[in-house]
């Protein structure tokens, strides 16, 4: 990339990094720069890192911490534990045991041995050139400041680093299933985020991830074999190749030259990483709006097909998520075959390339909508894993349903089923739950993606489809580059409506209340019909009654709940809507009079679009 071309692009990242509308708003920032070289015999590696960390905050700090990934991925550790503790531990980190008659499932980590651990060890950590103490707990590094760091200075941070990468058990690491050899995530020594409510040094058990704004510019040497792929900008791909150069150049490496260091500069993002494989194919594709999109997979005939689909429907998504949510900021994003299953970082994705196409794409679609809702406004997924995993859940299945052949009334169905079956289990913990003390992965997964999901899009139940659509793209614009919180989204939907909404979001994301509506009774009375609905769940909604009558003319009613001090707008303008007056939460019914008589009356439905999950549906039908 030309040096001017990057300096336009660093300039207004820079500014929007503190435009948030939250009055006195700060965030802390971290320019990292690193020099790596990698042994690929033995999966070695030493770095050199130097961070210029400026404190925005208005506290003074004496101490910092850095993330150690690497270092979960050894017998003992947090994650470890975590494995053989939890009722449910993730497939992909075990393997299955004959012992007797039973089945049992042991730690991969465990069975680790040293040639196959991670870890990263940290040396000659300095502070403006003062030696700082520190010492590793974990994959928690605690320094102890040379001199205290006083709000709005910056101070400058220099270590070395050994590392090695772990036999690939989640995530990151080497020589996965697929045969990748280095899927580089969360390699190196990573600063805390400190934040208005304090240090995120969170071990790592296997959870998402939080990190500081900055800019990375990283040099990466390793055997001239292998084709690397990731965040950030590569700097000098007329001297690497791979089908990085400027057309028409013809890149010669000297057959004497047996490693090529690759310089990559990512401005604005929060994490760093890469991939890296010798028999990596490099496609790129130019989409409508400027952004390289590169493609590295594996040369495995039975994927190729796959991959070539693959490629224009990841352009579509991505013209689709910019539609509906805002102009991806970046000018690239590679989509590579590494890792587990998917995962999001800056600027790419890691995923898994065997399989269906459906599946390719599904995890494609999701991975990439992480790119505005985590690598644009990065929430706390520790804290608030259903901002990060719903909304994108919400946006894969939005962006999904928009380029299918055939679309559907609701595309998050799904989500409702999963969020449904949850409830039904009686193990349902509230969303506020730290991700890391879930009791069982299974419902950590269901509130984060499909509860998460729910939330969006039952507040277009709330508020309408073209009130939500608007609360998208102006939470995109207000809070991009940030670090968002459950209240902005509150806010930024109440800026858009005027309904108040700080009820929805207490009881949906704060309490386990779930929403059950019913008809109670249809009566006559007179000549007229006297309907007596009743709120059995805890949590109080508005209602959309549907009558349809034995000639086959419809009304819709609304029934405002009075928490909201809002009505939402008739969302069938066609048909003849009724707005009552609203039905207070602490009434356990509230009766309607329908302007004809019980005989006229075909059925009744409560939520005919389904977007409010209600857990019991069988009682929101009346059939003559």
């Amino acid at each position: 990339m030309k040096k001017q071309l990057l300096l336009s692009l660093l300039i207004p990242c820079g500014l929007l990094a503190q435009q948030n509308p939250n009055p006195g708003y700060w965030q802390q920032h971290a320019d990292y720069k690193m020099e790596v070289a990698m042994d690929v015999k033995t999966y070695q590696y030493k770095g050199k890192q130097t961070l210029v960390y400026t404190n925005n905050s208005p506290d003074t700090l004496r101490r910092v911490y850095y993330h150690l990934f690497n270092n979960a991925f050894q017998p003992n550790s947090a994650m470890d534990a975590r494995i053989k503790s939890i009722k449910d531990p993730d497939g992909r980190m075990v393997t299955k045991v004959k012992v007797g008659d039973k089945e049992v499932k042991e730690s991969r980590i465990a069975a680790l041995k040293p040639n196959e651990i991670g870890y990263l060890k940290i040396t000659n950590f300095k502070q403006d050139g003062i030696a700082a103490t520190n010492k590793t707990v974990g994959t928690i590094l605690e320094v102890t400041l040379a001199k205290p760091l006083l709000p709005k200075t910056s101070t400058t941070f220099t270590l070395d680093f050994d590392g090695q990468v772990p036999l690939q058990i989640r995530r990151s690491g080497r020589n996965n299933k697929e045969g990748v050899e280095l899927s580089m995530a969360q390699w190196y020594p990573k600063l805390a985020e400190y934040d208005f409510e304090g240090w995120q040094a969170d071990p790592y058990i296997a959870r998402e991830f939080h990190g500081v704004w900055g800019t990375f510019d990283v040099k990466i040497t390793i055997d001239k074999k292998y084709v690397l792929g990731g965040t950030g900008y590569l700097q000098n791909g007329n001297q690497i190749g791979f089908n990085y150069q400027d057309t028409g150049v013809n890149v010669i490496v000297p057959k004497k030259q047996k490693t090529l260091t690759w310089h990559f500069i990512a401005p604005n993002v929060h994490d760093f990483t890469w991939a890296a494989d010798k028999d990596y194919i490099h496609d790129k594709l130019q989409t409508e709006d400027g952004v390289t999109l590169h493609f590295l997979y594996k040369n495995n005939p039975k994927i190729l097909e796959n991959w070539k689909n693959l490629q224009p429907k990841t352009a579509a998504l991505m013209n689709v998520y910019n539609t509906t949510v805002g102009k991806y900021p970046y000018q690239q994003y590679s989509v590579i075959q590494g890792g587990d299953g998917g995962m999001e970082y800056a600027m790419c994705t890691l995923i898994l390339g065997e399989g269906t196409f459906e599946g390719l794409l599904g995890v494609t679609a999701h991975e990439m909508a992480h790119s505005w809702f985590q690598h644009v406004l990065a929430s706390n997924e520790a804290k608030h894993s259903w901002m990060d995993e719903g909304f994108t859940t919400w946006l894969e299945n939005y962006g999904l349903n928009e380029i299918a052949e055939k679309k559907v009334e609701n595309p998050h169905a799904d989500s409702y089923a999963g969020y449904y079956s949850l409830v039904k289990s009686g193990k349902e913990q509230p969303q506020g739950t730290h991700a890391d003390r879930y009791d069982e992965n299974r419902p950590y997964s269901i509130q984060a993606y499909s509860k998460g999901n729910i939330f969006l899009s039952q507040l277009e139940y709330l508020i309408g489809k073209e009130n939500l659509l608007k609360t998208m793209k102006k939470y995109y614009s207000d809070y991009k580059f940030t670090h968002p919180t459950p209240n902005d989204i509150k806010k930024t939907a109440e800026r858009v409506t005027g309904a108040n909404l700080d009820w929805y979001l207490t009881e949906w994301t704060q309490t386990t209340n779930t929403i059950d509506y019913g008809i109670k009774t249809v009566e006559e009375n007179g000549s007229n019909t006297r309907l007596t609905l009743e709120r059995i769940g805890r949590m109080p909604m508005p209602l959309e009654i549907l009558v349809v009558y034995e000639d086959d003319s419809i009304e819709t009613m609304y029934i405002p709940q009075t928490l909201m001090r809002w009505s939402k707008d008739n969302p069938y303008p066609a048909v003849k809507r009724t707005v009552t007056e609203g039905w207070d939460w602490a009434y356990p019914t509230f009766e309607v009079i329908l302007g004809k008589p019980k005989a006229s009356i075909k059925a009744i439905v409560i939520d005919p679009s389904e977007l409010m999950a209600d857990i019991n549906k069988t009682n929101n039908v009346y059939k003559k």
